[in-house]
């Protein structure tokens, strides 16, 4: 069986891959149960990961299962434009149930990337709509990451994800990001230093002026960047620096929605509301593509206007609510809800960051980060090599049973929420003997 689907992969361009070295000794995965993968070896890995932070509630979840099937043999496609089905009202319902309050509609995507494009047109045509149509400029922030499209990577602030794209949307800016190893290396949760970055904005605004900012927009939690935890009072300065001056706030939830940090959206862990708020990957478990924005009624409101027949909002896409999709999403929220996992973060991550901290001292460790049910392992760089280092972790993990992520010289852990204390202390010890062969 491996030989012959390691013959046929020259044809396959794969995303965010080192396709020459991954097509030299591939990692196929075969099966998914649970807590684990089965390689085409018939090797069991264990995600360390949730698959790509989408996989929540674990593998092959049997509502989620029935729930695609069901819906594929009743419908299997229902145009979004100017038509609805059941489904996507009934999911939309129950998905403005777990939003902070005040973030009451929802509008459908297909990805984080569609879900960031999506929220940064809306925050731009609602000044429009209200009669401040210079309002176009975008805020994002250094080593932020908002998906691959041309608008997250124009507010995105992750260089090798811009670098080779030309000079993508024009009026944007960047404030600085929040990663302060000199006194805040080794934090527990939330660092204790550095809510004064926030204030970047007010020099922004004096350069720019506020009458021309449309929308800030951050991820709460910086994931694809190495995971970068907010300051304390980090974001709620944020906030209070957008409602002074007009201009709204937008959180990319992709990675921290639906139970990451230990509450439904990291905006009610760390206590602070958005005006809109993109997710994707946890709403339907990652099993079909599916994203969302979260808008507040003051936001829907300010398009309702002008003759009813007339479209408010020329925005979308072929495969907005899909059926399937939301079907998935439906039986998501079911196990969710059944097993309390969008708060079971909050039960797990004492003893996750015990654990995770406890690589403290190991061989090129510099820092560790941790939130809820995200860690992040920072590590010193083979001179002139960046990123080996980490990736030759990566390749030790892979081979000793144990998925990880890495992003620069930082190895990423974000498992899924059934996570048990056992395979915790796998995770750790499987990460700690990959640290030391590395050194």
């Amino acid at each position: 069986m491996a030989q012959d689907l390691n013959a046929n992969l020259d044809a396959y361009w794969m995303p965010f891959t080192a396709n020459r070295q991954f097509k030299k000794a591939p990692r196929l995965l075969t099966r998914a149960d649970g807590m684990y993968f089965t390689d085409d070896k018939g090797r069991q890995i264990l995600d360390g990961i949730a698959g790509l932070w989408c996989v929540n509630a674990g593998h092959n979840r049997p509502k989620i299962v029935k729930a695609i099937q069901e819906q594929a043999a009743e419908m299997d496609f229902a145009p979004p434009f100017q038509m609805g089905h059941p489904k996507a009202f009934e999911l939309a319902e129950k998905l403005v149930q777990l939003t902070p309050a005040g973030l009451n509609k929802v509008f459908y995507t297909n990805s984080g990337s569609e879900s960031v494009d999506t929220a940064l047109k809306m925050a731009i045509a609602y000044h429009r709509v209200r009669g401040e149509g210079a309002r176009t400029r975008l805020i994002g922030r250094e080593r932020g990451y908002h998906g691959v499209n041309f608008g997250g990577i124009s507010v995105g602030g992750m260089v090798a994800n811009r670098k080779m794209f030309g000079t993508m949307l024009g009026g944007v800016d960047h404030i600085r990001h929040t990663h302060d190893p000199a006194r805040n290396a080794f934090s527990v949760g939330q660092p204790a230093h550095g809510a004064e970055f926030a204030d970047d904005l007010e020099k922004l605004i004096a350069l720019h002026d506020a009458s021309t900012i449309a929308a800030v927009i951050v991820e709460p939690v910086a994931g694809s960047t190495g995971v970068l935890i907010p300051p304390q009072g980090y974001l709620q300065r944020l906030r209070q620096i957008c409602d002074k001056h007009g201009i709204l706030l937008i959180f990319d939830e992709v990675i921290t929605g639906f139970g990451r940090t230990g509450n439904p959206f990291a905006a009610q862990t760390f206590g602070v509301t958005p005006d809109l708020m993109t997710v994707a990957k946890g709403l339907t478990n990652g099993c079909v593509p599916m994203g969302a924005v979260f808008a507040t009624q003051n936001i829907y409101d300010a398009f309702m206007n002008g003759p009813e027949h007339l479209i408010e909002f020329f925005h979308g896409y072929t495969y907005s609510a899909h059926p399937l999709a939301c079907a998935a999403a439906l039986g998501t929220l079911e196990t969710y809800a059944d097993e309390g996992l969008l708060t079971r973060a909050a039960e797990m991550q004492g003893y996750f960051a015990e654990c995770l901290h406890s690589l403290k001292g190991e061989p090129n460790v510099i820092d560790i980060r941790n939130i809820g049910l995200i860690g992040g392992v920072e590590l010193t760089p083979l001179p002139g090599e960046p990123a080996k280092r980490a990736f030759n972790v990566f390749l030790d993990c892979w081979d000793k049973g144990l998925l990880v992520r890495t992003t620069g010289d930082t190895v990423a852990l974000s498992p899924p929420l059934v996570i048990e204390r056992e395979h915790i202390d796998r995770i750790i010890d499987t990460l700690r003997g990959a640290l030391r062969r590395a050194a």
